[in-house]
Formats: C-alpha cells, structure tokens, sequence
C-alpha cells in the first residue's frame, strides 16, 4: 500500500493526473491476463483479441 500511496502523492504533487487512466488499464489487462489463463474463461478472452 506504501507504494500506490507514493504514487498517489507523486501524481498529486506533480499534477500528473493523465498518469491514472495509463496505470489502471495495464492494472485490468495485468489481472485479465493472469486469470485468463488460468480459468476456464480463457476460450472466451481469447475471442475478444
């Protein structure tokens, strides 16, 4: 948690805010990855690329 406050205040202090749409799609494709290949859902992940 210590590093996503660190970077919570670097966007703030910094005014970086384009900064948080970037790094919550890679956090969505990072999870979508990890779970879509390992479950039974990834026939269904694979079709949508």
């Amino acid at each position: 948690m210590d590093f996503l406050n660190d970077l919570w205040l670097f966007m703030k202090q910094r005014k970086k805010f384009w900064l948080a749409p970037i790094i919550i799609i890679l956090l969505l494709l990072g999870i979508l990855i990890v779970f879509g290949g390992s479950s039974a859902i990834a026939p269904f992940i694979y079709t949508l690329f």
